[in-house]
């Protein structure tokens, strides 16, 4: 998936006729539920592995965050982990009342990368990030739109009429005017921070001990014993 959304959206960039993205899951359990934790002890267990991992990740993040057009989060169910980031990468993100929305990163040991911390501290602010990161809990689609993390809640079976609705009013505005107010926005929210100490602390996590015991407690379906080294 993340190798096919740079594609995906280059299409979608070159065809005048689209003036609007929505991204949603498939079925009605969730938006994104997350990294397949089973994948872990190939894809991300070595320095070499996190990398590729991280970097395939990050162009498709990228992609999305500098996208032209105006893209809409459709949620449903779970929006967890990687799945929460790619909805905050949306400009817009409307929810259905049984959605869940949690990174679980602090369960598992592993390092959340800058680029995705600042998206999500942009959004709900320091206070409410540093409650996401540290309690790893999940929040109710209520407690996500108090927060500012999402934009809109629905009732499950209004979720696409409230979308179409979104929708509508978006493609009857001016392209170059909403391009341009996305590029400005994205300038005058920039701000400089020293992502050679961040990648390091995320490789600290990467590294430690915490880390493959988070892996090994998920795979054996127990809760990790972590000791902070």
């Amino acid at each position: 998936m993340w190798e096919a959304i740079p594609k995906v959206l280059g299409d979608f960039a070159a065809d005048d006729a689209i003036r609007v993205v929505v991204l949603t899951g498939a079925g009605d359990k969730a938006f994104v539920s997350g990294a397949d934790i089973s994948q872990f002890e190939k894809q991300r267990s070595t320095a070499e592995t996190v990398a590729h991992y991280d970097e395939v990740g990050e162009k498709a993040q990228t992609r999305l965050k500098t996208f032209e057009k105006p893209v809409i989060a459709m949620i449903r169910g779970y929006c967890i982990g990687g799945g929460l980031n790619i909805a905050n990468l949306c400009d817009l993100r409307i929810a259905a009342d049984d959605s869940r929305f949690g990174i679980p990163a602090a369960k598992m040991g592993l390092g959340y990368r800058a680029s995705s911390m600042k998206n999500l501290v942009d959004i709900v602010g320091k206070a409410a990030a540093l409650e996401i990161m540290i309690t790893a809990r999940q929040f109710s689609a209520e407690e996500a739109r108090h927060m500012g993390l999402v934009h809109k809640v629905v009732p499950v079976a209004e979720l696409e009429q409230a979308t179409r609705e979104y929708c509508d009013m978006i493609t009857a505005n001016a392209p170059l005017t909403m391009g341009a107010a996305k590029r400005i926005i994205r300038e005058v929210s920039a701000n400089q921070y020293d992502a050679a100490a961040c990648s390091a602390w995320v490789k600290e996590c990467f590294d430690s001990e915490d880390y493959r015991e988070g892996r090994r407690a998920f795979m054996e379906k127990r809760k990790p014993v972590f000791k902070g080294r």
